[in-house]
């Protein structure tokens, strides 16, 4: 994906491990910019969470879920429909991984 690129390191880690460089963070955050209001809210508090510590691979797989309709991501994370039922090839573990991440409820 293009978030590979733009880790900004050159360091030997996998792209599991890698944290997400600034400049990729800021694409990643344009890219998830949304048509409905409780997806971008979703969002934010997903960024608030998890921007210092999100990995490529987590990047990756949130680039992934963003070619999704805006109600078909609203589905999923009101549990209304499953990764299957809305695109099976997105049925994956760091797709499945940061999805929880979008519902989890902690509070910051």
């Amino acid at each position: 994906m293009i978030l590979d690129k733009l880790a900004g390191s050159n360091q030997v880690e996998t792209p599991s491990t890698e944290l997400l460089g600034e400049r990729a963070l800021s694409k990643l955050k344009w890219r998830c910019r949304r048509g409905l209001l409780e997806n971008d809210l979703f969002i934010e508090q997903f960024f608030k969470r998890y921007e210092s510590s999100l990995s490529v691979a987590q990047a990756n797989a949130m680039d992934a879920l963003m070619d999704l309709s805006d109600n078909d991501l609203l589905d999923l994370h009101l549990s209304r429909k499953t990764l299957d039922q809305v695109s099976p090839a997105l049925d994956q573990v760091d797709v499945r991984e940061v999805l929880k991440m979008l519902k989890s409820k902690n509070t910051l």
